[in-house]
C-alpha cells in the first residue's frame, strides 16, 4: 500500500539527520514505497473549504551535507492529494500552533493527521500530565509570586520553574532554596509570556537522568535515559545532554499501562513521555516528540517502522 504523506515540519535544509526523529521517519516512509511531501505550517490555506499547503516533494537520504532533493513546489490539497499527514513541526506551541491544528482537524475522515490534531491541542505537554499527578512530583501552575512563595514554604529547597508551553529544556531555571532570585526570574517570565507557568521541586534525581520513554499507539516501544551535561541539570538533548541505554522500572511500567490506553484512544500515534528518577512523571511529548534515532541505535529496534505500522493500521480503518 503506497500512501501519499506530507510532514508539515521546520525547513528540512536546517534538520540534523544524526538524530531528528522526523528525518527517521521520513526516510521508513520512503522504504515503504511511500511518496514524501514537505511543507510550512505557515504555507496552509483553507480556500473556500478545502486546506491546501504550498508543498514540494522529497527524496530523502541519511547523507550529510546532502540529505535530501526537492522536486518542483506547487500547490497540494490535503485531502484529495494526501493520505496521512504527520504534524512535526516544533513548538512553541502559541496561537500559531494552535490555529494549525483547527485547520488540520477539518481534514477528519478524509486525510489521517499524526498526531490528532484536536488531541494535541488539548493535551500540551505540561498540561494533559496535570490528570495524572499521582505520578507527578509536587506542581504549581501559577503566576503570582504569592503563590509561588506559598508553595516554597510548603517544599523548602531547590524548585524548578519553567514556561508551560516551552520545549527543549528551553527557559527552565533552578532558584536556590533561598529565593534570592525569585523576584527577577518572574519578572522575566512575566514579560517573555502571558501563561502561568510550572513550579516543582528541584528533584536531585535528575542527576542520574531523565528519562524519555517512547510510545506507540498506546504501546512501550523503547527508552533511553538522559543525563545533563557538565554544568547543567537539564538533560534535553538539545541542551547538551548525554543518551545512553535504559531499562523501564516497576513504576515506569505502571505509568505506561495507565497512559497508553488513553494515549491510544486521543489518536495519539507517537507520544514521548519523561520521567526523573524511575518514578515522577514530568511531561507528556505529542507536538513533535523526538528520542527515537538513539533509542534505536541502543536497542538495535526499529521505532519509526513501528510508528509507520501503527499509521498505516489506522488509514486501513477508515476505509
Amino acid at each position: 500500500m503506497s500512501l501519499r504523506v506530507a510532514v508539515q515540519m521546520d525547513p528540512i535544509e536546517t534538520i540534523n539527520i544524526a538524530g531528528d526523529s522526523s528525518f527517521a521517519l521520513m526516510l521508513a516512509a520512503q522504504s515503504r514505497g511511500h511518496a514524501v511531501w514537505h511543507y510550512d505550517v505557515g504555507s496552509l490555506a483553507l480556500d473556500e473549504g478545502r486546506l491546501t499547503a504550498w508543498a514540494v516533494p522529497v527524496t530523502v537520504q541519511r547523507v550529510p551535507g546532502e540529505h535530501f532533493t526537492k522536486g518542483e513546489y506547487r500547490k497540494i490539497d490535503l485531502a484529495a492529494d494526501i493520505d496521512v499527514v504527520l504534524m512535526r513541526q516544533d513548538p512553541p506551541f502559541d496561537l500559531a500552533y494552535i490555529t494549525a491544528t483547527h485547520l488540520l482537524e477539518r481534514l477528519a475522515g478524509q486525510t489521517l493527521v499524526v498526531n490528532d490534531p484536536a488531541s494535541v491541542r488539548n493535551a500540551p505537554e505540561k498540561v494533559m500530565v496535570l490528570d495524572y499527578a499521582r505520578f507527578m512530583p509536587p506542581t504549581l501552575v501559577a503566576r503570582r509570586i504569592e503563590d509561588v512563595r506559598e508553595f516554597h514554604a510548603r517544599y523548602p529547597g531547590d524548585l524548578v520553574i519553567k514556561p508551560l508551553h516551552g520545549n527543549g529544556g528551553k527557559a527552565v531555571f533552578r532558584l536556590p532554596a533561598d529565593g534570592s532570585n525569585l523576584g527577577a526570574l518572574l519578572e522575566m517570565f512575566h514579560s517573555a509570556w502571558v501563561e502561568p507557568f510550572m513550579v516543582q521541586p528541584f528533584l536531585p534525581d535528575v542527576a542520574s537522568g531523565d528519562k524519555r520513554i517512547v510510545l506507540v499507539d498506546g504501546e512501550f516501544a523503547g527508552a533511553i535515559n538522559r543525563r545533563p551535561g557538565a554544568g547543567e541539570f537539564r538533560s534535553n538533548l538539545a541542551v547538551g545532554g548525554s543518551a545512553e541505554a535504559t531499562e523501564l522500572t516497576a513504576r515506569e511500567e505502571e505509568i505506561c499501562a495507565v497512559l497508553g490506553p488513553e494515549l491510544k484512544a486521543r489518536g495519539l500515534v507517537f507520544v514521548g513521555i519523561d520521567v526523573i528518577g524511575g518514578k515522577w512523571l514530568t511531561e507528556i511529548n505529542v507536538t513533535s516528540p523526538t528520542g527515537i534515532v538513539a533509542i534505536d541505535r541502543f536497542n538495535g529496534t526499529d521505532t519509526a517502522a513501528r510508528i509507520w505500522d501503527a499509521i498505516e493500521a489506522r488509514h486501513r480503518a477508515m476505509g
